[in-house]
């Protein structure tokens, strides 16, 4: 049997595999898959949530934490159980805006042997709410010789300093505001009107 063990915070279907002496077949799935959102998504309030998983008694947490560790919600799932993968689907509703646009989804088991959290998958989430009110959605924008993210946001919201916005939704493309080049492809988060 392989235990998987995730070994990236970063991304939630990388993980590393310990041999314990029976091979587990090729096609396995985890104990755990996250289907929504995948890595860097722009999540709502509430946050939609959906994938397949089995636990210890069919019982499975979810946590969600903004890039400070604070704790926005915490709960469990009822999902399979025994190695049987059920699909499970929730909104998890936020009760405050998150203090930094960058977060994490944590779905986890808890060990009957000692308590400890295991099978985790950490998803990378960017809170839509936290980029700015009445979030609704993004379209892409393509960068084009002599943009800058003020430029783009001077076109799009009629303001160049709210430039953060369209830096923060695009925080796992971009590490210097300005370093974008042409070709680059950008989500423009926008409001309800």
């Amino acid at each position: 049997m392989i235990n998987t063990i995730n070994t990236n915070s970063k991304i939630s279907h990388q993980t590393s595999q310990v041999y314990t002496g029976t091979p587990e077949p090729r096609n396995s799935l985890p104990t755990i898959s996250v289907r929504q959102p995948i890595a860097h998504d722009i999540v709502e309030n509430p946050i939609r949530v959906c994938g397949i998983a089995t636990g210890f008694e069919g019982i499975i947490h979810i946590r969600v934490r903004d890039n400070n560790g604070t704790q926005l919600f915490r709960h469990f799932l009822t999902v399979g159980g025994n190695g049987i993968l059920a699909n499970f689907s929730v909104g998890l509703p936020l009760k405050m805006v998150p203090a930094t646009p960058q977060g994490t989804l944590e779905i986890f088991s808890i060990s009957a042997a000692n308590g400890s959290e295991t099978n985790q998958v950490i998803v990378p989430i960017v809170f839509g709410n936290a980029l700015l009110l009445r979030y609704f959605g993004f379209y892409q924008y393509t960068v084009i010789p002599g943009d800058t993210l003020f430029s783009i946001a001077q076109q799009v919201y009629g303001d160049g300093r709210l430039y953060r916005r369209i830096l923060e939704a695009n925080r796992h493309q971009i590490n210097r505001p300005h370093h974008i080049y042409p070709g680059l492809v950008l989500r423009v988060p926008v409001s309800k009107f």
